[in-house]
């Protein structure tokens, strides 16, 4: 199995996914050679908690590794030392493990602790300073990494605002996604010339491979940086966004980057440059691809291609992620290619990210039970037609700052529960920018009790205790006592199984 995933990744990038201009030809094949999941979603649009559930296939409220440690407000750091894996059950089924790239998985226990090869790459962006990857820069005789021209707007405070883009002063050889991509053809050759040498039968190996691109800022050689004209860059409808009605986090979000301060050409040149990122690490998959072919292993190879979720660039007058959850965040690309399946599928149902770790499993041939919240995408990838649910639920708790959040999406509409202010109702039909919520309008009324209801119930049915929020404060069905104040009643059978949660 080999595994490519980048960081921060939107799915309109693709030429796969219908951008007529940003040249993808090795991720446009994979998906001609496969299945494309048009509606594949992560559980939550930030680093940390999403790579946590590809790995445990578990929702985040169920691992509670919720933040990125580099901002973490106070919630756990690493995943338990009981919690499932699918890389240690794989492992211990015989499986060679690998990861180049991007771990962000903990701050205790790196990828190796859960038996993977590869260098320890850690932290949210490109660790160019390394000693593998400068290492390789000596070997290769490369110049090191420097960079020009950096873009920044103001923050409110009038301090600089996030480096958002640079040119790097390095030939294309030299940058980190080259990097990733040769530690990974490397590896591919080790473990053939190892099974070679000893003769055996060769053993089956999971290698992934995690691009911290195209995640801001855009660092790129000039080649990459100018690429693409900004004049074919049509800037999303949301860069209109007034945030009427919507909670006042996200206007809050959109001065920390700063939007307001650049000129829109700015914001243009940005895409464009987003752009030239993604083309850059579409070649160096490219060339991990063409190495599968060399050593014979493409028609016994299941090759996936996933982010851990998307990027605003712009969209909503907001950079980078967090508390809003619109599609530009929600919505990732998802490819897979399994040996012998049809060709050139395209898959409409509610997939996610945490599916991938069902997936992997159920291609092992190991039991698929203990990724508790992830479900097997073979069957679709087969061509099969079974029961699906017709839905995504996701949730969020904080970037910087403690933020929980649930989300519905349906196949037309999106509900978003935000305890703090207002709550979030979106007609994907009418409104598929989401610039209007209409969470308050009469006419909706009846869609947004259904929607509600519906997500109580799936967060009661998970476990998710978000759902006690939601029982006073909405119009559910319940069948406890919301006070949880048995106490108050003249009798509580302390032997009754539900004593504990507060039923009179």
């Amino acid at each position: 199995m080999l595994f490519l995933m980048t960081d921060q990744h939107r799915i309109d990038t693709l030429g796969a996914y219908g951008n007529p201009h940003v040249s993808t030809p090795h991720l446009d094949r994979l998906a001609a050679e496969g299945t494309r999941f048009d509606n594949c979603y992560t559980p939550t649009a930030i680093c940390t908690p999403a790579r946590a559930s590809l790995l445990t296939g578990s929702a985040p409220f169920r691992h509670k590794l919720l933040a990125n440690y580099e901002r973490n407000v106070g919630y756990l750091e690493d995943l338990a030392d009981d919690q499932f894996t699918f890389a240690e059950q794989l492992g211990a089924e015989g499986y060679r493990l690998g990861l180049l790239g991007k771990w962000h998985g903990g701050v205790r226990r790196t990828a190796a602790d859960y038996g993977f090869e590869g260098p320890d790459l850690a932290g949210w962006h490109n660790p160019v300073d390394h000693p593998d990857y400068l290492a390789y820069l000596r070997e290769a005789g490369l110049p090191p990494y420097r960079i020009t021209e950096p873009v920044r707007g103001t923050t409110p405070n009038g301090s600089p605002g996030n480096l958002l883009a640079a040119r790097l002063d390095q030939p294309v050889e030299a940058t980190f996604e080259y990097y990733l991509a040769t530690r990974t053809i490397e590896m591919l050759h080790r473990w053939a010339d190892q099974d070679a040498e000893s003769g055996t039968e060769e053993h089956p190996f999971f290698l992934a491979t995690h691009f911290f691109g195209p995640h801001l800022p855009y660092i790129l050689p000039d080649a990459y940086y100018d690429m693409y004209d900004p004049e074919l860059v049509e800037l999303p409808a949301s860069v209109s966004e007034t945030f009427a009605a919507k909670p006042p986090v996200q206007s809050n979000y959109s001065k920390l980057w700063a939007f307001d301060t650049m000129p829109l050409e700015e914001s243009r040149k940005l895409i464009a440059v987003y752009w030239g990122y993604v083309t850059l690490i579409d070649e160096q998959i490219g060339r991990i691809l063409d190495a599968v072919r060399a050593l014979g292993l493409e028609e016994r190879t299941a090759v996936f291609f996933t982010a851990d979720h998307g990027e605003f660039t712009g969209a909503h007058r907001l950079h980078d992620k967090g508390p809003a959850m619109y599609e530009d965040i929600y919505r990732i690309p998802g490819l897979l290619k399994v040996p012998g399946a049809p060709r050139g599928q395209v898959r409409d149902e509610f997939v996610s990210l945490t599916d991938c770790t069902a997936t992997i499993l159920d291609l092992a041939g190991s039991d698929t039970a203990p990724a508790v919240d992830s479900r097997s995408l073979l069957p679709l990838a087969a061509g099969e037609h079974p029961e699906w649910a017709p839905y995504h639920v996701a949730e969020f708790h904080g970037h910087h700052f403690p933020y929980p959040q649930r989300m519905l999406r349906t196949s037309r509409y999106k509900l978003v529960v935000n305890p703090e202010s207002r709550n979030e109702l979106y007609d994907l039909h009418t409104d598929p920018d989401e610039l209007h919520n209409r969470y308050e309008h009469p006419e909706l009324r009846d869609v947004r009790t259904e929607l509600t209801r519906t997500l109580y119930d799936l967060l009661r049915e998970r476990g998710d205790n978000f759902y006690h929020w939601m029982t006073p404060m909405y119009d559910v069905e319940t069948d406890y006592d919301t006070t949880l104040s048995a106490f108050e009643t003249e009798t509580v059978d302390a032997a009754s199984p539900h004593a504990g949660e507060g039923r009179p």
